[in-house]
């Protein structure tokens, strides 16, 4: 016996259970089609979704701010890492987001890593839906302060938890959402979510990975989706997904923006985004701002991919955004199912424990304003042919 025979014994499991996962490899430019361990197939798997993470102005934009600044930022933003571009890129998310003040971090999980443990710590309670994100659970768990889960998705369930350690006397209290629920699709009730957090005066954080570029007007988000600008304390978000590129950010209220920037720790201890980086998001935002084209293409694939497989006799869950989850129930299924899949050039991978529940593994399809009628269709045709080869549908 050696020290490492215990992983190994593991990854054997997860190969029994169709629970390993196969990375495969990207050899091309995101969009619609992607060169794929070889291998040309349609793209069902990015988070994509406005079809930006290739677009020729963000491309220009970064090869500009290359010239300029060079590869890398060299130190953390409050030593010498702070450029002009990462200033403009703040004011400019705040001013689309509708709030006061933002601040960017390398990812939207370190977004979270840095808000939580600063705004609650020992003493305090968080109240977080028990299907929050990766990203949040760990915040929550960093900061030290009680976690209380609540109901996915219910404020009802919600205001009853609150109510049942009302005695435990928390110094601080937050309530924390999804906005999206990246696995299921659907959306936080977060007006009835803030009436719960008004009622009781606690702070409200939301993380807005899979609403920005996707939801409300024009993509500004959930908070513009149910028009809650100036009620909800904390908007965290990605510039991973719809902005195309890649990093993470906190909206919200100055004082709030202002005391990240002191006790915020991955913005202390973690070197800036790239000005590269930073400048694709710029103009990320000249594009969102200049047209709402490509957030009603995307919803208009939506709508039409969605509505053809459940006609087709698929599960797709509880989702009414552009992640469709197609229901499969256990994993080596899933696996089976996103194999055939590909052999037919469509990428769609499976997704099981622990992502999600046992027993509820899916493919998740990712919708985008890249996709053609033609893509889409293609992408159907593959899924009824391997459904009924499986016996899905």
């Amino acid at each position: 016996m050696t020290k490492t025979d215990w992983i190994s014994d593991e990854i054997a499991d997860l190969r029994t259970a169709g629970l390993f996962t196969q990375i495969r490899t990207i050899e091309s430019p995101q969009g619609a089609w992607l060169v794929v361990d070889g291998q040309k197939v349609l793209n069902f798997c990015s988070n994509n979704y406005l079809g930006l993470a290739n677009h020729p102005r963000l491309v220009k934009a970064a090869k500009a701010a290359l010239d300029h600044y060079g590869v890398g930022p060299a130190a953390v933003r409050t030593i010498a890492g702070t450029t002009v571009l990462h200033l403009e890129l703040e004011s400019r998310l705040a001013a689309f987001k509708g709030v006061e003040a933002a601040l960017t971090f390398q990812s939207g999980f370190n977004a979270n890593l840095a808000a939580i443990p600063a705004l609650v710590g020992k003493g305090d309670g968080v109240y977080s839906d028990e299907l929050n994100h990766a990203s949040i659970i760990d915040g929550c768990r960093l900061s030290g302060a009680k976690i209380v889960r609540y109901p996915h998705t219910d404020a009802r369930g919600l205001r009853q938890v609150i109510e049942e350690h009302k005695g435990e006397n928390f110094n601080r209290s937050l309530i924390i959402t999804d906005g999206v629920f990246s696995m299921d699709g659907d959306i936080a009730p977060l007006d009835e979510v803030y009436a719960v957090a008004h009622e009781f005066g606690y702070l409200l954080m939301v993380d807005d990975a899979h609403g920005e570029g996707v939801l409300g007007n024009g993509g500004r988000g959930i908070v513009d989706h149910f028009d809650l600008h100036g009620k909800v304390d904390i908007e965290v978000g990605t510039l991973s997904k719809a902005f195309g590129v890649v990093g993470g950010a906190v909206a919200g209220n100055q004082v709030i923006i202002d005391w990240l920037r002191q006790r915020g720790r991955p913005f202390l201890f973690s070197s800036a985004m790239t000005a590269p980086d930073v400048a694709a998001c710029l103009a990320a935002i000249d594009l969102l701002e200049e047209s709402s084209e490509l957030v009603e293409q995307l919803w208009e694939n939506t709508k039409y991919f969605k509505g053809q497989m459940e006609l087709l006799g698929f599960d797709t869950g509880l989702s009414s955004t552009p992640i469709v989850p197609i229901m499969l129930g256990e994993a080596p299924l899933a696996q089976a199912f996103s194999s055939r899949l590909f052999e037919e050039q469509v990428f769609a991978m499976a997704i099981g424990f622990p992502t999600v529940p046992r027993g509820r593994a899916r493919i998740r399809v990712m919708n985008s304003a890249a996709h053609t009628r033609n893509d889409l269709d293609q992408g159907l045709a593959a899924f009824e042919r391997v459904g009924k080869e499986l016996e899905v549908i």
